[in-house]
């Protein structure tokens, strides 16, 4: 199953792009190289790359240190937080859940959490900065949650700058003090920043989802997650919930300051950052993993749902997440960052690629792939065209999109033309 994404993009782009995206064959040498230079020019303080094309593994290459003060090495057993690369574990997890019959996409929200039924749109604010609202024109749908195209919000980082992040300042919907069952509660309370379906805005949707994964499963998300996805896949180093021993294998996080050194966050925020002893446990982020684990997840995307013998999801809605879901009537001016990410739209919690690179300057990669990061300057692709999948890990804040721009020309190489 895995050649049929293959087969198909091959197809759509013709005879000279099947010869072009048969003769890519990534260089280890020059990806080692990269990374090499990444933590000797101080951009990073560790880093690895594994390549896995063809049905095995290409290149597994490291350079720098987990642990700068300790003098730990980034290796293959690194225990690395991938915070946003959580997102799209949540999204299988929910559609799981849709091939059962449990939900429709096009749904109303509040037909499974009924806390949404009352849901305002912010249209402006009062001299006081509370937001004037309106009901609105049409009700959001779990489509709507899956891309991103809700109208949520994702607060503001202690700094609102308009009436619904004041809410959400007010409220704080994400607290780890908080369940998945009292964030959801807080999140209906919260206006939504646009109408449903019209803008592109990042958002704690994906948090939304882990909610409906645990009514619609009767399970605690993170319970439900390890049944049906983690232990199928043999995927014993991922979880939320950590402790204090596994930091003798945890790559420290580094935090770049203005003159561009690297500063360690300490043991303390860590363990306060994954919530130990406390009850939230996010959709959006919080998975802690190593490259090993989360290539198991990522090439059961590459196999349209299916690992070997085990099937955590049908192909046909392993391309339905894998395919563009955006109304084209959104344009650029409403996607906000994500025409970053290169020449294409959003799936169900994946980017995907709908058309070469249109600029030197833009990210190396194929017509069909798909592939989410997260803030630490993680990144893994799905690159069905190629037969490939990529994970590049290290662990820097704030994220910094320069080294997976450089990552993947090296994987590419500068000239490739993307089909």
């Amino acid at each position: 199953m895995r050649a049929l994404f293959a087969t198909t993009a091959l197809a759509l782009a013709g005879p000279a792009a099947a010869q072009e995206a048969s003769n890519l064959t990534p260089d280890c040498a020059a990806i080692d190289a990269m990374i090499e230079s990444m933590v000797a020019e101080g951009r990073t303080v560790g880093a690895s790359t594994l390549v896995w094309k063809d049905g095995a593994e290409l290149c597994f290459e490291t350079a720098g240190e987990a642990d700068r003060e300790a003098a730990r090495p980034f290796t293959r057993d690194t225990l690395v937080q991938v915070f946003s690369m959580t997102k799209p574990v949540t999204g299988v997890a929910l559609m799981q859940l849709w091939e059962q019959g449990k939900f429709g996409l096009d749904d109303p929200l509040e037909w499974h959490l009924p806390e949404y039924a009352n849901l305002q749109v912010a249209v402006g604010e009062k001299p006081d900065g509370t937001p004037i609202t309106q009901a609105p024109k049409r009700k959001v749908t779990v489509r709507d949650v899956l891309r991103h195209t809700a109208g949520f919000t994702y607060g503001a980082g202690g700094n609102p700058q308009n009436a619904a992040d004041r809410v959400w300042e007010e409220l704080q919907p994400l607290s780890s003090d908080k369940t998945l069952a009292e964030f959801s509660q807080a999140m209906a309370q919260v206006p939504l920043l646009y109408e449903p379906g019209t803008h592109w805005n990042y958002s704690a949707g994906v948090d939304v989802q882990a909610r409906l994964v645990e009514v619609l499963s009767g399970e605690a998300f993170a319970d439900y997650v390890q049944a049906h996805i983690f232990a199928p896949l043999g995927m014993a180093d991922s979880g939320w919930k950590r402790s204090a021993e596994d930091l003798d294998r945890l790559a420290r996080i580094y935090v770049a300051s203005d003159d561009g050194t690297l500063a360690p966050v300490s043991r303390d925020q860590w363990l306060e950052a994954n919530f130990a002893g406390k009850p939230m446990t996010m959709g959006g982020s919080g998975i802690v993993t190593t490259v090993d684990d989360y290539l198991k997840f990522a090439r059961m995307l590459l196999g349209e749902g299916s690992l070997g013998d085990v099937q955590v999801l049908k192909p046909a809605t392993l391309r339905l997440m894998a395919t563009d879901q955006l109304d084209p009537r959104i344009g650029p001016e409403d996607r906000s960052w994500l025409v970053g990410k290169g020449n294409g739209g959003f799936g169900f919690d994946f980017f995907v690629r709908t058309g070469p690179p249109l600029t030197p300057e833009e990210f190396r990669g194929s017509v069909g792939e798909f592939y989410w990061d997260g803030y630490p300057s993680m990144l893994f692709w799905v690159d069905p065209l190629q037969d490939m999948v990529v994970i590049f890990a290290t662990q820097k804040i704030d994220f910094d999109g320069t080294l997976h721009r450089d990552i993947r020309s090296a994987v590419y190489g500068a000239d490739y033309a993307g089909r």
